[in-house]
């Protein structure tokens, strides 16, 4: 595996308490695939993903486990190998691009200043570089665009600068935390088939956070979901979308507009809002959301806290017998076809 995440925990120390942002986590992702990253606000995806870019202020943030990247452990690695590997072997894509980019610089100016950091090259080198860049990203008549600033960039051009930067060196993982969120639909599948383009090419490790699920059945290979800072599913991207097992991830599926829902029928949205990381809910986090809490008993829910299982192949953290899920589906799928 090129990046393997194992039993990850990141506590943030605050005036409130302890803010349990992610705990337990583990995933792994190889050269060539997508990772796709689902969840909602506060779920700990950007911590998560954060924590492996090493760039969390370790005076306020307490973080333990393991993460390795191509054999080499970051969490351990001094501040100086950090900065040769981000931006080199990691790279990450922002949510906002036009937060993300400096005004004051040109738009060639940041992409040459990566690959001249990293590549030890001349000024004009790494100029003929970032045209090259803007160029395989689909930015038209590069050789002018290099010397403009990101205001004079479209959302859709920020976001391919900033795909330009991030792949300038030619990365081994690329992180793209909500690289559509701010984006129309058509430049929204643009760039999803700009990253597809672009791993083909250089056969990269994508880890895609999104909250769209729509997002991440065109695009990922194998998903995550992650809840109140932990997974609760996990499995190939067919495995998780068409054969869902826990009920966090049946509420995402079904809060989302169906083909095969009338349209008059309103949509069904997880109920309740989620928890406060500084004071999780025993047991079973998603417990107080759940609307099969009582097939179980809450003595079930608010005992131990659920494990991932199995620990390979689609698995997910729920007490419900596999056999229960598999009739709760069938039936929810037996009311959208009538």
């Amino acid at each position: 595996m090129y990046l393997e995440v194992n039993d990850l925990t990141v506590d943030f120390h605050t005036e409130d308490g302890v803010v349990h942002a992610v705990g337990g986590l583990s995933f792994e992702v190889e050269r060539g695939s997508t990772l796709g990253i689902v969840g909602e606000s506060g779920s700990g995806k950007s911590v998560t993903n954060l924590a492996v870019l090493g760039l969390h202020n370790p005076e306020t943030a307490q973080i333990s486990g393991s993460i390795t990247l191509d054999g080499q452990e970051l969490l351990t690695a001094s501040r100086s190998t950090m900065e040769r590997l981000r931006g080199n072997k990691i790279a990450m894509i922002f949510q906002d691009p036009l937060t993300s980019l400096s005004p004051f610089h040109t738009v060639g100016a940041q992409i040459a200043e990566v690959y001249r950091k990293h590549k030890g090259v001349s000024r004009s080198v790494a100029r003929d570089r970032a045209i090259e860049m803007l160029d395989r990203v689909g930015i038209p008549q590069p050789k002018l665009r290099v010397d403009e600033y990101p205001h004079q960039f479209s959302g859709g051009m920020r976001q391919r600068a900033m795909i330009a930067m991030a792949l300038v060196c030619d990365p081994g993982l690329l992180i793209a935390d909500e690289p559509t969120t701010a984006l129309d639909v058509t430049v929204q599948a643009q760039i999803l088939d700009l990253l597809r383009e672009l791993q083909e090419q250089t056969g990269t490790a994508i880890i895609l956070v999104t909250h769209d699920l729509g997002v991440v059945a065109s695009t990922a290979h194998e998903v995550l979901v992650m809840y109140a800072g932990r997974a609760v599913e996990r499995g190939t991207m067919r495995e998780v979308l068409r054969e869902p097992r826990h009920p966090y991830t049946w509420g995402l599926l079904g809060s989302m507009p169906s083909l095969r829902q009338a349209v008059d029928e309103p949509l069904r949205p997880v109920r309740g809002t989620p928890p406060s990381l500084i004071n999780v809910p025993r047991g079973c986090p998603f417990h107080p959301r759940c609307d099969f809490m009582e097939l179980l008993g809450r003595e079930v829910c608010t005992g131990e806290r659920p494990e991932l299982s199995p620990h390979r192949g689609h698995g997910d953290a729920c007490y419900l017998p596999l056999k229960q899920k598999t009739e709760i589906r069938e039936r929810a799928a037996g009311k959208e076809t009538t």
